[in-house]
């Protein structure tokens, strides 16, 4: 007998159904709870996940190997399905395997084994969830990115950069000394464009800081962070803001339609959407410069 539950993740139905497991139930999805919602509507889902362990890998004679990918936190070994659609393995930083995900070619409709104890399949589901939400929604004018976000006067600031740069730290700035400040998310926020306007989402997936809020502001403005000697910030053209944009977002190059999707989307955030580049020192003045350049005139 399965369990369903059903998500709501920026404003997109998700539902998850478990096979009966005695390992496999909502627990293992503690920063998607803030997100749960009664499902009301026979809507289609953005996507639906089916857990169940007695998935198998696809025989080598049916798919593909593309590639092995770092993703910083553990590999994830990725084939073309020769029938379409593709196959996940997703590892932990210590090589173990702990998620088996198979997907058709619109990632509307993905299965998912799980493998280990409590803290391996936490992480094999939700690294699953996240993968498969971010290429999904590429088709839906969506972009899931790698970015710090705070929102300030109402509007949401992504702030995006190598791991380990300084995003996280203008954040932090800002909460501390600009006033009507709150963190929607530390690691992967979503970015939708509705209605000829920009969003930008809360996610259950926000890295180290465990910050999964169900919130939404319209979006200010992305700005790259460059650690530099003197604070100053960029406003950049189209040619420039794509490229810095673009590595920030999740997608595969391989897959031509997913690509192109995700291609058209940052382009179309580009020409409604303020694009900057903060060169910075993680001071007071780098966060009040910053502030005072890109923040959306009221």
């Amino acid at each position: 007998m399965n369990t369903e539950y059903c998500f709501s993740i920026a404003e997109f139905k998700v539902r998850i159904s478990f096979a009966e497991s005695k390992f496999n139930t909502i627990k293992l999805l503690p920063s998607l709870l803030p997100f749960m919602v009664e499902e009301e509507d026979d809507a289609q889902p953005l996507f639906h996940l089916h857990v169940d362990d007695t998935l198998k890998v696809v025989p080598k004679a049916e798919r593909e190997r593309i590639d092995k990918f770092d993703t910083g936190n553990g590999d994830t070994v990725v084939d073309h399905i020769n029938a379409g659609g593709y196959q996940f393995i997703v590892k932990d930083v210590e090589g173990r395997e702990c998620a088996l995900i198979q997907t058709n070619k619109n990632f509307n409709d993905c299965r998912c084994a799980l493998n280990g104890g409590y803290n391996q399949r936490c992480f094999g589901l939700n690294n699953a969830l996240m993968l498969i939400f971010a290429f999904a929604s590429s088709f839906h004018q969506t972009l899931m990115i790698h970015a710090s976000l705070v929102r300030h006067d109402g509007y949401g600031y992504a702030f995006i950069a190598k791991s380990g740069t300084g995003k996280s730290t203008q954040v932090s700035m800002w909460l501390r000394y600009i006033d009507n400040c709150d963190l929607m998310n530390d690691d992967n926020p979503i970015v939708r464009y509705i209605d000829g306007k920009h969003y930008i989402y809360g996610s259950p997936w926000s890295g180290k800081t465990p910050c999964y809020r169900n919130v939404k502001a319209p979006l200010g403005a992305i700005t790259r962070i460059d650690r530099a000697k003197k604070n100053s910030v960029d406003k950049l053209g189209p040619v420039e803001a794509f490229a810095s944009f673009l590595p920030a977002c999740s997608t595969m190059k391989w897959d031509k339609e997913l690509f192109d999707a995700v291609c058209n989307n940052v382009t179309k955030v580009i020409e409604t959407t303020g694009m900057y580049t903060l060169h910075c020192l993680p001071d007071e003045e780098s966060a009040r410069i910053c502030q005072a350049t890109i923040k959306v005139s009221l």
